[in-house]
């Protein structure tokens, strides 16, 4: 009775091993069999902490993205980098960043390359590398990364479950670069995925996690068939496919998953608790029911005893049938609290990293099987961290609470409307056409994180360490005028992340150290933890940002991270809607704007790179999310006067369906990601007139390629057939802080270049 085993473990490392390997072997650093070696290490350390469960995820390990990991096992490599020679590795960091290691063998006949398109994975802050399609895609079998690893489990005696992405939902994320139907290309990829089952098969495995959260979307009848197409053909008996569906409900796909013809089906019970009996129902009387009973997605212990109660009648109908999992891969979550030393004891009573999370489920799996009684330790144990939770006035702030009670309509709205306003802040700012500026960041160099690191330990005391930001502000802002460009962002040099910055200068929220999760590649972030009411204590930008625009007489941009963000990146809490927290934010943040306005600061940007990715799955429910996030958004910025110029910022996500939404957050300027997706972005203007300014970007920071002058002012000429030249704005599509300093010059060179080009012929 109640098996247990794990979707898929943070691929990191507790301490960021990997990350740092990557950086040092793109660097030239370290060698390709010291970076593959320490992957090695990391899955073996990984797998033994999983070691006490009934099956234990393999191939969730990567060395950057697993959509990308699943296009190379099925052959499908961009045009651009199918004759390339050298190690494979080489090739796969290609299409994941542009190049591989500066000094790689192939370096000259096969260096910079467009890397691949970067999107969000579902609703979360993780980015995959999109696939790509054409008419002509063709896929071949490539296993040997996944058999690599299951040889190193079986050696380490792991009972293994490979992992891989369905076929479904590996056309449905990929994009088609053509007029081709991606369901037209499931015929040629079959046959690829039955090979790659009876090649699992041969090696002994049993069991094989095949990945599909597709199924929680809204799905047409054609995606409906194919799922039926698929698994028909899947259904081999060679091996035992579990079905994973997560981050949803499954709703009207229920039947469809039903239907199908696999052994198990692992259904998210935090989400889609009042589906289990629903699918156990309309399941066969031999499947196996694979429970998400532990969130996968955030921090929090579960209340145990709470799961229990509905959990032990599903275990006695069940028996041996019922699997119990977190509810989706536990890549979204740090590894092991007990590494926090220093996070507040009353609050690290109350989390659950990865490693917290697995020893949940082995609580309720002797609890199923021999009886409460077996763990009442443990389970006294959580029930009293459970209270003193929900019971702490560090939680509650009736203050804050009586501030949202009073929320009204008007807070969100602007004096004048946007034409009036446009006019009165040309007047003012006498900026020229087609102006430059950057998204807000500069590169985070070496000095910098040593400042904060002696900071932190107390090496250098805070005068000290002022010096040095007032150092790097006035390094950024020179540099910004050897470069021209027409407005200034103070670099950002004191700012650790652009979420957990704030939040450690809010009340409400607590820090950890080691909560690393990872959001692409080698970048990691570490989410604060939003675990009461929010408040603002005092002023938390207006000193350096004052600082910054005494050195200069161009404008300086304020910048700020907006209330939609700062929820969506943060491990929020999950006692209350996250409408409320999110409103809680925008007054905290509203403040701030209004103290740099009364600083003198006329321009302010809102950044809210998050907006999107907030969205429910299913855009039946997309209306309710858009009205509270874009409300919270108008609150905080819309308390200033005409004559302040409200900018926002957005990332690596798909705006088209939403850009009403956009349009409704009435800001003055809005700067849009669009470099990597050759500005189809874009294309939602065809079909909607977008009434402000806009800055789609041209420099694709997340790449060390350095674009030219000509790339840049062909990508604008495109956004110029669909936005008027006069609202049209030039800047990179994010923040610089990953960059370097050597890289950012040239870049940015070339985009001034560019403007005074496009100007020029205007």
């Amino acid at each position: 009775m109640a098996l247990i085993h794990n979707l898929g473990f943070p691929r990191i490392g507790a301490r960021r091993e990997l990350k740092f390997a990557q950086e040092s072997y793109w660097k030239g650093q370290s060698s390709r069999d010291e970076l593959k070696a320490l992957g090695a290490e990391l899955r073996k350390r990984h797998w033994a902490n999983q070691a006490d469960l009934d099956l234990v995820p393999v191939g969730d390990f990567s060395f950057y993205d697993q959509v990308l990991d699943t296009s190379f096992t099925l052959g499908n490599l961009p045009e651009r980098v199918q004759g390339f020679h050298g190690d494979v590795l080489d090739n796969y960091f290609r299409v994941a960043r542009g190049r591989s290691a500066q000094n790689e063998e192939h370096a000259q006949c096969c260096g910079g390359v467009a890397a691949g398109e970067m999107t969000k994975w579902f609703d979360t802050n993780y980015h995959y590398i999109v696939p790509e399609f054409t008419v002509g895609t063709q896929f071949k079998l490539d296993p040997s990364r996944l058999l690599e690893q299951l040889a190193e489990a079986n050696a380490q005696g792991i009972k293994a479950k490979p992992v891989i992405v369905g076929p479904i939902t590996y056309l449905a994320i990929g994009k088609a670069k053509d007029d081709s139907d991606k369901l037209a290309l499931l015929a040629g990829l079959l046959p690829v995925y039955v090979e790659l089952l009876n090649t699992l098969a041969a090696q002994g495995v049993e069991w094989v996690q095949i990945d599909e959260p597709i199924l929680v979307t809204e799905l047409d009848n054609d995606w409906k068939g194919a799922f039926k197409t698929a698994y028909a053909a899947l259904n081999t008996g060679k091996v035992k496919l579990l079905l994973a569906t997560y981050f949803g409900q499954l709703q009207d796909n229920l039947e469809v998953v039903a239907s199908l013809p696999v052994q198990g089906v692992h259904l998210d019970a935090i989400n889609a608790r009042h589906e289990v009996d629903l699918l156990i129902a309309k399941l066969p009387a031999t499947s196996v029911v694979s429970l998400g009973v532990i969130n996968g997605r955030n921090i929090w212990k579960a209340d145990l005893n709470s799961v229990l109660d509905w959990l032990e009648p599903v275990a006695k109908k069940l028996g041996e049938r019922l699997w119990i999992a977190p509810s989706c891969s536990l890549l979204h979550v740090p590894v092991d609290v007990t590494s926090e030393q220093k996070l507040d004891v009353d609050i690290k009573s109350w989390l659950a990293y990865a490693l917290q999370k697995l020893g949940e489920l082995k609580i309720l799996s002797v609890a199923l099987k021999q009886g409460r009684n077996a763990v009442k330790t443990e389970l006294a144990e959580n029930k009293a961290a459970i209270g003193a939770r929900r019971n702490s006035p560090r939680v509650n702030n009736p203050t804050v609470k009586a501030a949202i009670a009073q929320l009204t309509a008007q807070l969100g709205q602007r004096k004048s409307a946007y034409a009036v306003r446009a006019a009165k802040q040309a007047a003012l700012l006498r900026l020229p056409a087609f102006p430059t500026t950057t998204i807000g960041s500069f590169p985070q160099t070496a000095d910098i994180r040593q400042a904060r690191s002696q900071f932190k330990t107390g090496d250098i005391n805070e005068v000290a360490y002022k010096d040095a930001m007032r150092a790097e502000i006035a390094r950024s802002v020179k540099e910004q005028t050897e470069l021209q460009l027409d407005v200034f962002v103070h670099g950002e040099a004191e700012r650790n992340d652009m979420v957990e910055y704030f939040g450690e200068q809010l009340d409400g929220y607590a820090f950890s150290q080691f909560g690393w999760v990872q959001s692409y590649g080698s970048r990691c972030v570490k989410p604060p933890i939003l675990f009461g009411d929010i408040s603002r204590p005092k002023a938390m930008t207006v000193e350096w940002t004052q600082y910054a625009q005494s050195l200069t007489d161009k404008p300086m941009k304020g910048m700020l991270t907006g209330p939609v963000t700062i929820l969506n990146w943060s491990f929020v809490r999950d006692d209350q809607p996250r409408s409320v927290s999110c409103y809680q934010l925008a007054l905290a943040i509203r403040a701030e704007v209004l103290d740099l306005e009364k600083a003198g600061v006329k321009i302010i940007q809102i950044d809210e790179a998050a907006l999107r990715e907030g969205l429910p799955l299913r855009k039946a429910q997309w209306q309710e999310y858009l009205d509270w996030a874009v409300e919270s958004f108008r609150i905080t910025a819309n308390g200033v006067e005409d004559e302040t110029q409200i900018h926002t910022h957005m990332c690596y996500s798909e705006f088209n369906d939403i850009i009403k939404s956009i349009a409704d957050m009435d800001a003055d300027v809005i700067t849009i990601e669009t470099s990597r997706s050759d500005m189809e972005l874009l294309d939602a203007f065809d079909n909607f007139n977008y009434p402000n300014e806009i800055g789609p970007g041209v420099y694709d920071i997340h790449s060390p390629n350095i674009p030219t002058e000509e790339h840049m002012v062909q990508l604008m000429l495109k956004a110029a057939e669909r936005i008027p030249a006069e609202r049209l704005w030039v800047n990179p599509d994010c923040g610089l802080k990953t960059r370097q300093w050597n890289e950012v010059i040239p870049a940015l060179t070339n985009m001034v270049s560019a403007a005074k080009k496009l100007r020029a012929a205007s």
